[in-house]
């Protein structure tokens, strides 16, 4: 089934040539995952080409997060169409103390537009706590910082901006497109959430809000969770992908054709799982919520991991360390992180759907 791989053989013509589409974004949003550490400095300018041949010769410091990324970044690096697109700004922080996980890059297309690429949820404990604080926080310190990226990114540039990213990486392009500053709001063309998370109440009603929407086009696959989270007021486009259940989530694994993503519809398995978080939500207070995945997270970081990969490479050891320390948790504490997981369950068995097939 063809993917962006395919998109690639079909399609290498310059920018200049053949205007901007959906599968490009997509192939944008990927390029922020890429181990562009030590690669690229903060303010200088260099072609893909260019990052993909120091490379070659000088290794990274970061880690490549996705097995595919390795095959695509020279596809890119040596294509007509992104080879001698301009990457700067590059920039990967990890803040542990304040649960932060934020990268972003800056691509300038040979048209003389921008991309604003915001990368999403990387491999680090760090990366899924944020994540799951989005659940009982008004703000997180990632949405902060993609604001204050592109308000710096305008200043710089007076380029027209698309604004991008997959997972979290959508969900700051949203934010950061709604929450800039007016002028950088007149630069922007378009705005792309691939499979990212929606926003709370307070966002969603926000006059901000209200007025970028008309720009902002979001992709979810057709058994979408990730996407599906909080709330999305805007268009969504559902795109058919060869994986099943939570491996949706995987942008190499969505179907083009052309310059367009093959459309579907959303399944009764993304609904079910939709309704059952939903009420979920309604029913365990922010408070709640932030107790409940503090002390997860407290129980994961009880094994001294900083990635998932390092939590599964030895998970006899970690599992045992992870029951320990949940058995020296108080009482209360053992009694609120049951009721929390024993209310998710009854949310799930009272949304179950009865008599329709689960198509995962």
């Amino acid at each position: 089934m063809p993917n962006i791989f395919d998109y690639m053989n079909w399609r290498d013509i310059s920018f200049k040539k053949v205007e901007f589409n959906e599968i490009d974004n997509l192939i944008l949003a990927r390029l922020s995952y890429f181990p562009f550490d030590g690669i690229i400095s903060k303010d200088e300018e260099i072609t893909l080409k260019e990052a993909y041949e120091r490379t070659k010769v000088i290794g990274t410091t970061g880690r490549t997060l996705q097995a595919e990324d390795i095959d695509l970044y020279p596809v890119l690096a040596n294509s007509k169409r992104f080879g001698n697109c301009k990457l700067t700004n590059f920039i990967n922080k990890i803040e542990p103390e304040i649960e932060k996980q934020f990268s972003a890059i800056t691509i300038i297309l040979p048209d003389d537009t921008i991309y604003v690429s915001y990368r999403g949820t990387d491999n680090t404990i760090i990366g899924w706590k944020e994540d799951f604080n989005m659940s009982f926080s008004e703000l997180v310190p990632s949405q902060i910082d993609s604001v204050k990226y592109l308000n710096e990114v305008s200043k710089k540039y007076k380029n027209k901006l698309r604004v991008g990213g997959h997972s979290k990486g959508g969900n700051l392009a949203v934010y950061a497109a709604t929450f800039c500053e007016q002028e950088v709001k007149n630069q922007i063309i378009e705005v792309y959430n691939n499979d990212g998370p929606g926003f709370s109440d307070k966002v969603i009603d926000s006059n901000e809000y209200k007025y970028i929407i008309k720009k902002v086009h979001t992709y979810i696959p057709q058994t979408s969770i990730i996407g599906r989270l909080l709330k999305h007021k805007e268009k969504i486009t559902i795109v058919k992908s060869v994986e099943t259940g939570i491996m949706q989530h995987d942008l190499y694994s969505w179907q083009v054709m052309g310059d367009k993503f093959i459309r579907t519809e959303i399944t009764n398995s993304s609904n079910f799982i939709d309704s059952t978080i939903t009420n979920w939500l309604k029913e365990v207070s922010p408070k709640q919520r932030e107790e409940f995945f503090d002390t997860l997270f407290d129980i994961f970081n009880a094994t001294n991991v900083k990635t998932v990969d390092e939590l599964s490479v030895k998970w006899f050891r970690n599992a045992v360390t992870m029951i320990k320390t949940y058995s020296n948790l108080s009482t209360e504490t053992r009694k609120m992180m049951t009721k929390t997981l024993s209310t998710l369950l009854r949310a799930g068995k009272d949304n179950f759907p009865m008599g329709k097939k689960r198509d995962l």
